[in-house]
């Protein structure tokens, strides 16, 4: 039994050794590493730089007793000629393409910056163009001057397992590029509130403050993602780590690449999560997840494609679909055009549709419904309760106030609110202060946006 199980370690350690591209020591003996894989990878990994100006703001300034007592003239509660502080942060990037000297960085790293820096692993330092971003996605795309650049390969995410080995490579707390090693923990994580779509590889690598932009590699030095966020209770790494898988990212940058920004199509459902009663009323087997919809709209895709109200969506180009937010990203990364293969449970039976994605019809994108709201995109509840809140911007107002995605508005400003139009009409006679009556997982309470 013991040379059994010897040989089973022998065998995975060779795999292991292999698939990590072997060295020696001092005494000849094979070890496993990472460092060759890494030489080339690391190549294609920045640190990434922002300066941003911001006014040095002084509260007492605004009151008119203390302008008048040190005789500071009245400018109508502007600061004429405020004093500007040059701010800086830190992020991480990749090159993806060495040619036009493209690099992949999130959104949230150049957000609001005046000047984007690239410096490079040999030491170089470019300043650096946003060709585009995806603030939904959180991704930005950069444009650097630079010769002699290395790329690093793309991979398909959608092949990750739980339990493949992964390396994430960043510049956390701005020490400088850093390598820390783990496995993929999980896969289609959502929900999470911290971008507009939500489909995350979730891994135990080391993800800092710092990492954000960078690379996460498999075994193989091949990019699978995008480090992006992490949860933090102690505001530091617990082993909770969020990337974008590398397909979402492509998509995304092919589209700024085309047309300059991310067009989102849909294809005009009102869906709703599948909860245990869901599944008694409907028929579905014990544990079956999906996606249900709640209603179709007209002269729409999903109209057109024969989609009908009490349909279970339950993959997406044969990719299983979990929940609201996932299929929300299936969706949302395709292109206007393009056509997705849905699988379906009607009426206990499985079916195949084909739909075409589509233009956002009216009422879905509405996130500039008020500017307090902004970041926020709602739709009609099923049952003509409210609004509900489909998606939520990263750092957006909407995001800062404090509303989350799956948030049904009851009412605003001490007025019922049965759908988003009446939303609209009701937060539209006010500019300065919204009150929202909110409804959150079974509890009411209220929010003041202002």
């Amino acid at each position: 039994m013991k040379k059994a199980v010897f040989g089973i370690v022998l065998l995975i350690f060779s795999q292991l050794s292999f698939a990590a591209l072997p060295a020696f020591d001092s005494n000849g003996q094979q070890l496993p590493t990472l460092a060759p894989m890494l030489k080339d990878v690391t190549q294609a990994v920045v640190n990434i730089s922002t300066f941003s100006k911001r006014d040095a703001y002084n509260p007492l300034m605004n009151d008119p007793f203390f302008r008048h007592f040190f005789g500071v003239p009245q400018d109508n509660g502007q600061q004429q000629g405020k004093p500007q502080r040059r701010q800086q942060a830190a992020g991480s990037g990749v090159i993806v393409d060495a040619k036009k000297g493209l690099v992949i960085t999130n959104y949230h790293v150049v957000k609001d910056a005046d000047e984007v820096q690239v410096s490079l692993h040999d030491g170089r330092n470019f300043q650096a163009k946003v060709k585009g971003t995806d603030p939904d996605l959180d991704i930005a795309v950069l444009e650097i001057d630079a010769d002699n650049l290395t790329e690093v390969n793309t991979g398909n995410s959608d092949q990750l397992q739980v339990g493949d080995f992964v390396v994430a490579i960043g510049n956390p707390f701005a020490l400088g590029q850093t390598v820390t090693t783990g496995i993929v923990s999980a896969l289609g994580r959502s929900g999470l509130g911290i971008e507009g779509y939500e489909d995350f590889i979730q891994t135990d690598a080391s993800i800092n403050p710092g990492n954000s932009g960078g690379a996460l590699v498999n075994l193989r030095g091949e990019l699978v993602g995008i480090n992006t966020a992490i949860l933090a209770p102690a505001g530091g790494n617990v082993g909770i780590g969020f990337a974008i898988p590398i397909n979402m990212v492509m998509a995304s940058m092919k589209q700024i690449m085309e047309n300059g920004e991310v067009k989102r199509g849909q294809i005009g459902v009102g869906i709703q999560d599948i909860t245990p009663d869901l599944q008694k009323a409907f028929d579905l087997k014990n544990g079956q997840q999906g996606v249900l919809v709640t209603n179709v709209l007209d002269d729409t895709p999903a109209e057109k494609a024969g989609l009908k109200s009490g349909d279970v969506i339950t993959a997406v180009d044969h990719s299983p679909t979990k929940s609201t937010s996932q299929l929300r990203s299936q969706i949302g990364m395709r292109a206007i055009g393009d056509v997705v293969h849905l699988t379906i449970i009607r009426n206990g039976k499985t079916k195949k549709i084909d739909v075409k994605v589509g233009e956002p019809t009216a009422g879905q994108n509405n996130s500039d419904i008020h500017p307090l709201l902004d970041g926020a995109v709602f739709e009609n509840d099923p049952q003509g309760r409210g609004a509900v809140v489909s998606s939520i911007i990263p750092n957006s107002p909407a995001a800062y106030a404090g509303l989350r995605p799956g948030d049904l508005i009851l009412g605003a400003n001490r007025k019922n609110v049965t759908d988003v139009a009446s939303l609209n009409k009701i937060v539209s006679e006010d500019k300065d202060q919204i009150l929202l009556y909110v409804e959150r997982n079974g509890r009411a309470f209220y929010l003041v946006i202002h």
